[in-house]
């Protein structure tokens, strides 16, 4: 089962934060400067989460997750947002 998190991270140093964007670009979807939406099975989190371990500097930058439960699931329609529409992720099939 795959669980939606918001994933935020806050960088003291822009060559680290330029590595983490890249990072954090292959495992989810950008919502705002350091903001992702990331789908993740719990073996991909853990495996993120020890990638971004290597990536940071651990008294100077932090990274943090927010699970808000399964994809699709009622958290996820209980986001609230001022401005533009928070698009839920789409559930379906994916035809390759």
């Amino acid at each position: 089962m795959r669980t939606l998190y918001i994933v935020t991270y806050d960088i003291a140093d822009d060559r680290r934060w330029r590595k983490v964007f890249k990072l954090m670009y292959g495992y989810g979807d950008r919502l705002q400067y350091s903001v992702f939406r990331c789908a993740l099975s719990d073996r991909e989190r853990v495996m993120l989460m020890e990638k971004l371990a290597r990536a940071i500097h651990h008294t100077e930058d932090q990274v943090l997750f927010f699970p808000l439960g399964p994809v699709g699931g009622v958290d996820e329609q209980r986001i609230y947002a001022v401005g533009r529409v928070y698009p839920p992720l789409r559930q379906g099939a994916v035809i390759v």
